[in-house]
């Protein structure tokens, strides 16, 4: 009888045990073998190799974790769905994503209006949402507990290009912008700067999401001839103003801020691209000397990546900040423990390898890090 009521109660207690660690699971998307991640992001369209550079950046750290055995035995695996940069494709993606995938997380999204279009619903299912590939206001005020940002604003970037442009005696300054969230972000970034500076700006011109179609916008600025234009657009539609402006004879300067992807804006641009000036919010990738870059370097070439540059850099940072928080959550993971643990981050007990990152309760933007660039032959970079 006493085998009997001991072997009951034994099982009872192991019932109650899985049952209470099933549920946890469950709702946070995580297995004894496996944490998944969601990301939305272009991976085909004129901005497809935001999402597959950052991707692939990313992906490299991941794999490089779970060839080590993971985060206490929990391999992490990205989810990833095209939203062709469209803000309706975004949030059906992340809808499913949450809903359908179960996922534990949002990584890595690619955009202010496809980060905008998901951020009701990760907010109210409270699904961490981390690293988006944007510097907008919106995505940083109100404060929402659910975001952390890696990167800088676009208020850090635009600030730090006109105060560039105006200490050197450019004060003739235009903007060409798209015509959406993302867009008008950027130009009041670049209003703000301006007014603070006391300059006025000359003029702007705008052209649509996922749109090459930049003549109104070459007539609408190429007569005012300012000294610089700050582009704030994706690479497609910033290499084809460029070029067209090039054509109708204009000699001004160029700047362009992060998002629009240095190496594709580079590359799309070919002979037009030397003297192209793009404000960046992470560590120059071929820069051996700074450790996380030199990681970086390392893990890229044994996934057998060979070519580098600032979307993958930002991705593989994002991944590795990620992966702390992970560890620092132990392996009772929930998202409340993965926020909080999050939360600890800062340079005083973190070294991310020569980028500072720091997250309070009550600050969730990781970094205000901003550095100048400049496109030089052969597509590639100085700083």
């Amino acid at each position: 009888m006493w085998n009997r009521r001991l072997s009951l109660s034994s099982l009872l207690a192991a019932c109650i045990y899985a049952a209470s660690m099933s549920s946890v699971w469950a709702e946070s998307g995580i297995t004894d073998q496996k944490i998944t991640l969601g990301q939305s992001a272009a991976f085909t369209g004129p901005a497809a190799q935001l999402g597959i550079q950052l991707n692939a950046g990313a992906k490299a750290y991941f794999d490089q974790v779970n060839a080590q055995g993971g985060v206490f035995g929990r391999k992490i695996e990205i989810v990833k769905l095209d939203d062709k940069y469209e803000a309706d494709l975004a949030a059906a993606n992340t809808k499913k994503l949450v809903e359908g995938d179960d996922v534990f997380a949002l990584f890595g999204y690619v955009g202010t209006p496809t980060s905008n279009a998901a951020l009701p619903i990760f907010t109210k299912a409270k699904v961490p949402f981390f690293a988006p590939f944007t510097g907008a206001q919106s995505l940083r005020e109100p404060f929402n507990r659910q975001i952390f940002n890696i990167r800088g604003s676009y208020f850090d970037e635009t600030e730090h290009l006109v105060e560039r442009l105006v200490r050197t005696g450019m004060k003739n300054i235009a903007v060409f912008y798209q015509n959406d969230a993302y867009g008008k972000a950027g130009l009041e970034g670049v209003e703000r700067a301006l007014k603070k500076m006391n300059v006025q700006m000359v003029d702007t011109a705008t052209v649509e999401r996922n749109s090459t179609d930049v003549a109104k916008a070459v007539d609408k600025l190429l007569p005012k001839r300012p000294d610089a234009i700050i582009q704030i657009s994706a690479y497609a539609s910033c290499a084809a103003y460029i070029k067209e402006m090039r054509k109708a004879g204009y000699n001004g300067q160029f700047y362009n801020v992060s998002f629009v992807g240095s190496q594709a804006l580079a590359d799309t641009l070919g002979k037009d691209g030397p003297g192209i000036v793009i404000s960046q919010v992470v560590p120059f990738p071929w820069h051996g000397a700074v450790p996380v870059v030199s990681e970086y370097t390392k893990v890229m070439q044994k996934a057998g990546i060979q070519d580098l540059n600032f979307s993958s850099l930002e991705g593989f940072i994002a991944a590795k900040i990620f992966t702390e928080g992970l560890k620092r959550s132990g392996r009772n993971l929930t998202r409340e423990r993965l926020i909080s643990s999050l939360e600890s981050i800062n340079p005083s007990n973190y070294d991310v390898g020569g980028f500072d990152v720091s997250f309070s309760p009550t600050n969730h933007n990781g970094s205000k890090y901003v550095d100048m660039t400049m496109i030089s032959k052969d597509a590639k970079f100085r700083n």
